[in-house]
């Protein structure tokens, strides 16, 4: 950030450091979690398809808990978000439970996470000054992009030097990432009280549906198709085909933190400059385009016309980083519910449902992808998500926007 550490205020000097160690923690499992599969419990790609469900089915049911606790503040439910991810995480570091066990538990990790995401985003929007929202939007995800870099980097180094391993009986990566969601977890004390209970909001138990957030509704389950084939099966053509290991998708996830570091921010700034429609524009072309390259790739791959080596397998890292530049545009969706938000409270109930929309779509994507993979190959995954992305592009196109460049209509 240019601006100076000290002009911030006390409040988000401490959420600056959340979602640091947040970052961190959370870098530290979901980096290496496809590996722990493969390596743990050799699963399949239809398997792989399958183990979804425990572990978007969180995000499913996210909107219907956060509703029944919003008589408490989003910190408090953050907390008790953050105490099923570090209960999760920890049973699977300190034992190896057979398979249908293991699913359990990855349902309670994943069931805080899920519930944490969409808290975060509504506590930061909170903190975040007025005529400033692209710009701290941009530093929040600019920070956590980095911390996440800084976490793969321990990945690598731990794998790397068998420091971290999933032939042991004790999966050293999870304890320490419960830990650092532990430090997570104390600092919401602090915010709480720094905040002296400001974020409170004393919501009825509701469920925001509203026509005025019908593109926000079609971008979210969108998202949930194109996130959910780029972060199952992306990384999947690399372990299964490729028979790379944690350390390689470490390597990947540094590389790509690093450009998002200045990326991030800068996407933040570039909405605040060009107005939403552009961004979306950038947005449904990034993932069209990602998706009918990286197709290509895994056909070569399958079929024997690309080599395992050499230029393609780098052209297949080039599109995988890539991709993490384009599922941050995620932003973009965030600002934009704020933006056309008819009441300031529907924030959280909204972003709440958009991920439970997502997860909705995701579950199906992870299930069918895993279906399609086994029946016709890898590279149709790709080719699919490539042909449903053109719905974003339609989205683009008939958002209005008026000479200031905030959203003020739509129209079907």
């Amino acid at each position: 950030m240019k601006e100076k550490w000290n002009s911030l205020s006390p409040s988000l000097k401490i959420y600056f450091i959340l979602l640091s160690v947040s970052a961190l923690g959370l870098g530290l499992s979901n980096g290496v979690i496809s590996n722990y599969f493969k390596d743990v419990y050799d699963v399949t790609a239809f398997q792989r398809g399958l183990i979804e469900f425990p572990r978007e089915l969180p995000g499913v049911i996210t909107v219907v808990v956060i509703g029944f606790l919003a008589g408490f503040s989003d910190i408090r439910i953050a907390v008790f978000a953050q105490s099923l991810t570090i209960i999760g995480i920890l049973i699977l570091g300190v034992m190896t439970p057979p398979f249908e066990i293991m699913l359990i538990f990855l349902f309670i990790n994943s069931m805080g996470m899920h519930m944490g995401m969409p808290l975060r985003d509504s506590i930061g929007m909170d903190l975040i000054e007025d005529k400033k929202v692209g710009k701290r939007m941009g530093q929040f995800k600019g920070v956590f992009t980095g911390f996440t870099m800084l976490s793969a980097v321990i990945v690598f180094i731990g794998f790397r030097t068998e420091l971290f391993s999933f032939k042991t009986d004790i999966k050293w990566i999870f304890i320490v990432s419960g830990f650092l969601l532990i430090g997570v977890l104390i600092l919401y004390g602090f915010l709480a009280k720094s905040l002296r209970h400001k974020i409170v909001h004393e919501k009825k138990v509701k469920f925001i549906v509203r026509k005025e957030y019908k593109y926000y509704y079609v971008l979210t389950v969108m998202l949930g198709v194109q996130k959910q084939i780029m972060l199952v099966y992306g990384p999947w053509v690399l372990i299964e085909t490729l028979s790379k290991g944690p350390d390689t998708i470490a390597v990947l996830s540094i590389v790509g933190s690093f450009i998002g570091i200045f990326f991030i921010p800068a996407l933040g700034r570039w909405t605040d400059k060009f107005g939403i429609k552009t961004m979306l524009y950038a947005d449904a072309l990034s993932f069209i385009g990602v998706y009918v390259l990286y197709g290509f790739l895994a056909a070569g791959f399958t079929n024997g016309n690309l080599a395992l080596v050499g230029v393609p397998v780098f052209l297949a890292y080039l599109i995988f980083i890539i991709d993490r530049m384009s599922t941050q545009m995620g932003l973009i969706r965030t600002i934009y519910l704020k933006q056309i938000l008819v009441d300031p409270q529907d924030f959280t109930p909204s972003l709440s449902l958009g991920l439970s929309l997502d997860h909705i779509v995701s579950i199906f994507s992870a299930f069918l992808g895993g279906i399609v993979w086994g029946k016709f190959g890898p590279q149709y995954i790709f080719f699919m998500a490539a042909s449903l992305s053109l719905v974003n592009l339609y989205v683009a196109i008939k958002v209005k926007v008026d000479n200031s460049d905030e959203l003020e209509e739509q129209t079907v």
